[in-house]
Parts: structure tokens; sequence; C-alpha cells
């Protein structure tokens, strides 16, 4: 094959592959840009604005995001994952002694069958049980709030960082669209100034008979001490010649 045309072929793909590079970017642009855009929108339309700084307890300044974004609206996945593990999740934690709406399901049914056999025995501390079960009625509605729009926000942040992976794998395609264009162009320039006769890769020509004939002597016939190999004669001899030999016949 000849160089000129491999490096056409060679530069033609790294073009393709350029191409196809740079519209996966595009792609993965407008999927970022679309997650963006879209948490944000969705998170701009609950009006959920962080405690200012003044107003903020001791427990929730120790998480240092809710002191960055003290008095912000909540716009980006960022925040909305600050909001709901070091805000909600911190007061979730000191409601109901941190049991999750599932856990509190078993003692308010308990509760529930206590109140209505107290009422059928008309039971003296019917009034405290059912106290009783109103307060871990009322717990169980706020964490079931409470982890509602915790998962909420954080499903919200999950979707932004997908928009972020997809926008930094856009970038990365982009610097291979621009290197294969590179090599690309590299190809195409190093194609117009090789000779359309050179051959890539093309093997060494073998010496000629003539050649040989003209030397008398190959390789097989040299040692390695400088002296030549035994040969045989037209008598049937054979004559062996030596180093000092060849030199006294070149003098």
């Amino acid at each position: 094959m000849k160089r000129k045309t491999l490096d056409v072929l060679l530069s033609g793909g790294l073009l393709v592959l350029a191409g196809l590079l740079l519209v996966a970017g595009l792609v993965l642009t407008a999927n970022a840009n679309f997650a963006n855009n879209y948490v944000t929108d969705q998170l701009s339309q609950q009006n959920i604005t962080f405690k200012s700084a003044d107003t903020l307890t001791d427990e929730e300044k120790k998480a240092d995001c809710l002191v960055t974004y003290a008095g912000q609206q909540l716009t980006t996945g960022k925040q909305a994952e600050c909001y709901a593990n070091n805000f909600i999740g911190l007061h979730l934690k000191s409601t109901a002694n941190g049991q999750t709406y599932a856990e509190l399901g078993a003692p308010q049914s308990q509760l529930r069958t206590q109140v209505a056999d107290a009422q059928k025995n008309n039971a003296p501390n019917l009034a405290d049980l059912q106290q009783q079960l109103a307060d871990v009625t009322s717990q169980r509605e706020t964490v079931f709030k409470g982890e509602t729009l915790r998962g909420l926000l954080l499903t919200s942040y999950g979707f932004s960082e997908f928009g972020n992976k997809a926008g930094q794998a856009a970038t990365v395609a982009y610097l291979a669209a621009g290197l294969m264009l590179l090599l690309a162009i590299a190809g195409f320039l190093h194609a117009f100034v090789t000779p359309r006769s050179q051959a890539f890769a093309a093997p060494d020509p073998e010496p000629s008979r003539i050649d040989k004939m003209n030397t008398g002597v190959t390789a097989d016939d040299i040692h390695t001490d400088g002296s030549r190999a035994p040969r045989a004669t037209g008598t049937g001899h054979v004559s062996i010649a030596t180093p000092y030999q060849d030199a006294d016949t070149r003098t």
C-alpha cells in the first residue's frame, strides 16, 4: 500500500470519529442543560428559603452549608442536598426520638387498640391513652411530611448530579473531538507532501545474483575470525584461504 493512500484513509477515519464525538458532546450538553434547568424550575416553585444566619440554632450552625446558604432561596441541586440532609434530617432526628414513619406505625396501632378497649371498659386512663395516640399520630404525620420532602429534594439533587456528569462527559467529548481533528489535519498534510510512489513499510531489496557473483564471497564463507571457509577446487581438493594468504594476494 502506498504511504499517501494510508495517510488519507487514517485521516478520513479520524475526521469521522471527530464528527461522532462532536455530536455526542452536543447531545450530552443538551441533556445537561435540560437537567439543570428542570431542577432549578421545580425547586424555585417550592419557594423554600434557608433560615437567615442570625436565626440558626447552635446545632444548625454546625452544618457549614446552612451557614453558607443562609437567607438564600433554594434553587440548585447542591442546596437541595444541604437542606434535605442538614436541616430536615436534623429536625427529623429530634422528632419521635429519631423514629421513621414506618417505625411509628407499630406504636400507633397499639395505642389505637388500647383506646378502643378503654372505651369499651370505661377505663380511667382513657384520656391519657387518647392523648398518647394523638401525640404519636401527630409525630407520624410530621415525620411523613419531612421524609417526603427530604426524599423529593434528594431526588432533585440526584437528577442535577446526572446533569453535571453529562456536562463533564460533554467536555471530554469536545476535547477528544478536537484532538482527533488535529490528528486528521496532520495526516492530510503528511499525505500532501508524501510522494505518490513512496510505499508503506516496503521490504529491503535483496542483492541480485550478479552482485553475488561479483563479490564471489557470501556471508556464509566468512568465519568470525575473518578467514574464509574452505572451498572446493576443480581438482576435487579443498583449498583453505587464510587472512595472510588474502593479504599476499592483495599485495
